[in-house]
């Protein structure tokens, strides 16, 4: 084993390959391949064979400086993955490095994905770079959402140093269909600065893609997001975009869960199934 001081200079690289195919019936992995502290456990079926609902475990628990996460997953033409994590994703002191974490997801035509990571907690001093990419074929769909805290506010351990980076990159047929990059400074947020989040220290993004919403759709989602949160959604051509800032992650995950039980009878034809291990 490396000595602390080692894996400081030098960080974890991880990478993780994975491959949905489908038939008439169901969709199953048909390809797996990692290398580093990324794995999977067995694929789930809660809800019918035609769902393979997987969890993506980081075992090392958190993200330090100079770690690399890279994910690479493609679903096939008509088959329906659902990707989410047992647990928060933590992003530790950057010792002056960068940790990166980059999602690429392959949509086949008439595929549908769901990236439902559980959120992302920012110590103090981290330097967080989180990128995520979707490639959608025509008639395919994507549901995804991210949450995340700066700081552990309820611990007084407030993120007073340290940049998070986030990049969302949708392309739809090969065409760009959505893009938004965010930069949150610390200093920026002592400073009150335009990026201190009206004070807050928590936030989150919900994003479908692939599939233009009706009116009817709209108001039904927003209906669902209520009056007491600081939140909103836009429809864009086939792109719909619900934003929420608060202080505490509990209270964006059920806004955000409202609102996925509305979209999803829409986009998938499906009533939503909460994964087991949310409950744990």
């Amino acid at each position: 084993m490396k000595p602390v001081e080692a894996l400081r200079l030098e960080g974890w690289r991880a990478e993780l390959e994975l491959v949905f195919s489908a038939d008439d019936e169901r969709t199953w992995l048909s390809h797996r391949r990692h290398s580093g502290p990324l794995v999977v456990q067995r694929p789930f079926f809660p809800e019918d064979p035609r769902v393979c609902q997987m969890l993506i475990v980081h075992p090392p628990g958190g993200i330090a400086g100079g770690d690399e996460l890279l994910l690479d997953i493609t679903t096939k033409a008509h088959a329906c993955s659902q990707l989410t994590t047992p647990g928060a994703g933590k992003w530790y002191r950057g010792f002056g490095r960068d940790a990166q974490q980059k999602v690429h997801l392959t949509l086949g035509e008439g595929a549908m994905c769901e990236w439902l990571p559980q959120e992302n907690i920012v110590f103090d001093g981290a330097l967080a770079h989180m990128s995520l990419d979707v490639e959608l074929a025509p008639g395919s769909v994507f549901c995804g959402w991210d949450f995340t805290c700066l700081g552990r506010p309820r611990s007084h351990d407030h993120f007073d140093t340290g940049v998070v980076r986030q990049r969302t990159v949708v392309h739809l047929d090969g065409k760009p269909a959505f893009r938004e990059q965010a930069r949150i400074d610390a200093e920026e947020l002592v400073r009150g600065g335009i990026s201190s989040l009206a004070g807050h220290c928590a936030y989150g993004s919900m994003l479908v893609a692939g599939k233009r919403a009706s009116d009817d759709v709209l108001a039904a989602a927003r209906d669902a997001m209520g009056a007491d949160e600081i939140a909103g959604m836009t429809r864009m051509e086939s792109v719909l975009v619900a934003r929420w800032v608060g202080d505490n992650i509990e209270a964006g995950r059920a806004l955000f869960t409202r609102i996925w039980k509305v979209l999803r009878p829409w986009y998938a034809g499906r009533e939503v199934l909460m994964p087991r291990i949310w409950a744990t």
